[in-house]
């Protein structure tokens, strides 16, 4: 596991670098490396390289690059990545969630906050690599990690479903309902159908704008009448959920 520390203030970056030393004590088992930026433009190279570390804990006002912007250059290579944002300010809490990040802390940051977010941020990434979802194409048999399936389409009589490193695989021609062929990612409570011809990924969902969904590929998912009310209560109890 791989976690990456940035902060330009090298006072607290000491002190982010003692807490997880402090949580290795602690769970001995964890085996982490860990790398130190304070220089932000430094860790959005190498983002933009793709060499991603597992975890990240971001201050969010820096001089270079800001903590929202490293994590916006994170979310467009992956969702895998657990981040946690330490921050002085309460302002940018909803860029945060538009994030996903995980926890969003405040300095200065408590101890024990810190070793539940870490706890937390370990089990997400293992949670993330989660079961796989197969489709039959016209190729063979294809099995998609669930948790990189940002939203399937039915059209055509076919599933397109899209993922979040922005491939598309669509299946054969299906014969069943489009509710059945779902099968087990619509008992998954981190789907939800909100559409006739469209199933989302809460998970990926950057904000509900009218009855429509903005994914964080950019999508635009329409939300069926019937169905608005549902969808609203539904993504505020995940969001809730979350945090």
């Amino acid at each position: 596991m791989k976690i990456a520390i940035c902060d330009d203030s090298m006072k607290d970056l000491i002190t982010l670098e003692g807490m997880l030393e402090t949580y290795k004590k602690l769970n001995p088992n964890a085996a982490f490396q860990v790398e130190k930026f304070s220089d932000s433009s430094a860790l959005y190279e190498k983002i933009q390289k793709k060499e991603l570390a597992d975890i990240y804990i971001l201050d969010i006002l820096m001089a270079q690059t800001s903590g929202i912007d490293l994590g916006n250059e994170i979310r467009k290579v992956s969702n895998e990545n657990a981040i946690i944002y330490i921050t002085s300010s309460d302002d940018f809490a909803m860029d945060a969630f538009q994030i996903h990040a995980v926890r969003y802390l405040l300095k200065p940051v408590q101890e024990t906050q810190f070793l539940e977010a870490l706890d937390y941020a370990f089990s997400y990434t293992e949670l993330k690599k989660g079961p796989l979802y197969p489709i039959k194409t016209k190729s063979g048999l294809q099995s998609v990690p669930v948790s990189k399936i940002e939203y399937v389409e039915n059209a055509s009589r076919m599933l397109h479903v899209h993922l979040t490193d922005g491939r598309i695989i669509t299946s054969i021609f299906i014969r069943k309902s489009f509710e059945e062929e779902l099968g087990d990612l619509l008992r998954d409570e981190n789907f939800l159908q909100v559409h006739k011809s469209f199933l989302i990924n809460l998970n990926h969902v950057k904000k509900l704008d009218g009855n429509n969904i903005i994914m964080g590929s950019g999508a635009n998912i329409p939300v069926s009448k019937k169905n608005t009310t549902l969808v609203k209560r539904q993504y505020l109890l995940f969001v809730s959920g979350q945090y």
